[in-house]
């Protein structure tokens, strides 16, 4: 075959290859124009405010609304709003070999100052697995008050309705380490106590625009009931969690969507012994048979048991090397409400809020051994459970 005959063969051929590939592309580009002229048209119909949140855009965020995705892009998950009506303490942690005997004077190895109350911790771990979060809470006139409402701004947590009480000290919370990790806490409410009913009226508006209200026991008992029945009034989900442990009258939080208890809060308040999970399965059968609509039994080690009407399912814990647990169940409330709100379906949220909570118990302290979203999302993948 001559050079010129050569030359056009390869011409005609490689047309050819070219008209198949524009082919292949004009179907695809086919296909697709009506997901993105309807895509273009929802965003069109929203303001501004509109695409910052209802489409997860807050420009604090260090996540992008946009994740590249071969030649397309997809929608992140929906960025959730987490009000925490609760406690704000300072932790003062003592690590030693073992706990004091009555009367006994031991020396301590290590000592710890940092912010911490249920009601904190669990407003700072649903912000950094990246929620918005707001707080509804009371501190002291010392100098425990303003350092804990700064705290809170610099972790980017609303604290616009965070107020210091006068004449009153701000929650501390004294706590004893082992070697093993295990932990004795003693609380002083202090100006907890001085967060109302009439505080969560005055935060009603902040309150309606949540997608979830978390409460503890860290505050008047009376506080919490009016909160859960404001939740139930207002379509809001709402998770309690009953801690420190004490008796409680179970028909005002019936209208609860969540009751998460450890082991030893389950049975004080149950009445009935949570040594293993025959017995958180028993427990949690009293509890929704008192009219609680879902339980979920954290079990330490052994996980967590998760109960509703249809049934119940044990959902393992993950294999971590245990330094100091304080927190681990603030840390699970505050990443269980975070992943719900994203839409992730229960059992799902549970797993992640169980690893999340068992990475706090290699850190030292509460608040400063949470994981945020990039390390934890990291350590999620690496476990090959994404």
């Amino acid at each position: 075959m001559s050079a010129q005959c050569q030359k056009k063969a390869i011409t005609t051929e490689g047309t050819g290859l070219h008209r198949e590939t524009q082919g292949k592309i004009t179907e695809a580009r086919r296909i697709l124009r009506p997901c993105r002229c309807r895509f273009r048209r929802t965003l069109q119909r929203l303001t501004c405010h509109d695409r910052l949140t209802k489409l997860c855009l807050p420009t604090s965020s260090p996540r992008p609304f946009f994740e590249r995705v071969g030649f397309y892009e997809k929608i992140m998950a929906k960025r959730p709003r987490i009000a925490v009506v609760g406690s704000a303490n300072v932790d003062l942690t003592t690590f030693s070999d073992q706990f004091p005997k009555p009367g006994e004077t031991i020396f301590g190895q290590k000592f710890d100052l940092g912010f911490g109350g249920k009601g904190a911790n669990q407003a700072v771990a649903a912000r950094l697995c990246g929620a918005d979060v707001f707080m509804v809470a009371r501190v002291g006139d010392d100098l425990f008050g303003p350092s804990t409402i700064k705290n809170f701004e610099k972790l980017g947590i609303d604290a616009a309705h965070v107020r210091q009480v006068s004449g009153v000290s701000s929650g501390v919370a004294p706590i004893f380490v082992d070697p093993s990790g295990q932990n004795r806490i003693i609380v002083v409410k202090g100006a907890n106590d001085e967060l109302k009913p009439a505080d969560v009226d005055a935060s009603a508006d902040t309150l309606k625009s949540a997608d979830c209200i978390v409460l503890q026991f860290e505050i008047p008992l009376e506080t919490v009931y009016y909160t859960i029945k404001f939740a139930r009034k207002n379509g809001i989900r709402c998770i309690l969690n009953p801690a420190p442990a004490q008796p409680i009258d179970i028909k005002e939080v019936a209208d609860l969507d969540y009751f998460v208890p450890n082991e030893s809060e389950a049975e004080a308040i149950s009445g009935m012994p949570v040594r293993n999970l025959d017995d958180a399965r028993r427990c949690a059968g009293k509890l929704l048979a008192g009219g609680i609509r879902r339980v979920i039994i954290t079990l330490g080690a052994n996980g967590s048991l998760l109960a509703g009407s249809e049934g119940m399912e044990h959902v393992p814990a993950f294999s971590v090397k245990s330094v100091d647990s304080t927190g681990a169940g603030d840390a699970f409330i505050g990443s269980f409400a975070t992943f719900l709100g994203e839409g992730l379906a229960e059992q799902d949220a549970v797993r992640r809020a169980n690893l999340y909570a068992g990475l706090s118990t290699t850190g030292v302290g509460t608040q400063k051994s949470f994981y945020d979203r990039a390390r934890f999302d990291s350590e999620w993948t690496r476990r090959g459970t994404a």
